[in-house]
């Protein structure tokens, strides 16, 4: 059996699509397919169903596909012992993030990870969308739930608050409520409730009781920004809205806590890149986790 059949099979199977593996992997799609034709004929099944919209595995494949990453881990593990690969952190590591956590709070702080390894390109995708570590669109993904299934490493980063927040030109034309039942007498601002991507982010129901937005926004930036602009009464990041002076909490004893996690594949934990990125995000937010506070 030919490795880099093998390899090839996991492009597939990760990406659900012969031309979008042979993009990852940089070569023509008419090899990706010719080889994995190969791995077939070696193994005398049939792992993959080609359709005109795509790959779908078999149940020979999907239980091939376990082996493969299995011999995956250890190559990885080997090359990196005999220092054939990550000698130096260098490389690409892609975290995927929630906007909140990822662009106001990890974006500005990178600076000492990137002069420490000058050899390292990250590359942050701070959108409200679940990503797939088993299809590797992300090496590490920031999540706010712990997964409960999958060869996944999982490290609980630190607990955050959201809460109610409106800006003090709304506060002074509007007046500010007394109670969650007042909220029906205020314009509100929420999220895109189809968009939600984890059911820890569904909270909109708990924190205003039925009453609807008359603006909703995807993006946890774009609700503050919009609550800063005066348009509404939101349910913010405390660690965001808590840093501008224009926003003010209001009904403060009807806070919620949610969670963030750092995950990321266990067949890329000895990968020295994977490593010092997953180390650094840890000890930053250990550093400032009084602002999550």
């Amino acid at each position: 059996m030919n490795w880099d059949d093998v390899r090839i099979f996991l492009a597939v199977a990760r990406a659900g699509q012969i031309l979008q593996a042979a993009r990852r992997l940089g070569v023509n799609h008419a090899t990706v397919a010719r080889r994995l034709t190969a791995l077939e004929e070696a193994l005398q099944a049939k792992l993959v169903k080609r359709h005109t919209t795509g790959c779908e595995l078999t149940p020979e494949g999907e239980t091939f596909l376990l082996a493969a990453e299995r011999m995956e881990t250890e190559m990885l593990a080997a090359r990196a012992d005999i220092g054939a690969t990550d000698v130096t952190v260098s490389g690409v590591v892609r975290i995927g993030a929630p906007d909140g956590f990822g662009v106001a709070f990890l974006a500005p702080r990178l600076v000492p990870l990137l002069e420490q390894y000058p050899d390292l390109t990250v590359q942050l995708v701070p959108v409200p969308r679940s990503f797939s570590l088993d299809r590797r669109e992300a090496d590490i993904v920031i999540t706010v739930e712990r997964p409960a299934q999958g060869r996944l490493v999982a490290r609980k980063l630190v607990d955050y608050s959201l809460g109610y927040y409106a800006s003090r030109s709304y506060i002074a034309e509007h007046g500010c409520p007394a109670s969650r039942e007042e909220l029906e007498h205020h314009r509100l601002i929420g999220f895109v409730e189809d968009l939600i991507y984890s059911p820890s982010l569904n909270y909109q129901g708990e924190m205003l009781r039925g009453h609807q937005p008359q603006f909703e926004c995807a993006s946890a930036l774009g609700q503050t920004e919009a609550v800063r602009a005066g348009l509404g009464i939101g349910i913010l990041h405390g660690f965001l809205a808590r840093e501008d002076p224009e926003l003010v909490e209001i009904l403060s004893e009807h806070r919620i806590q949610r969670a963030y996690w750092a995950v990321y594949h266990e067949s890329t934990r000895q990968l020295r890149r994977i490593k010092a990125v997953s180390d650094f995000v840890y000890s930053l937010v250990e550093q400032e986790r009084a602002i999550f506070q």
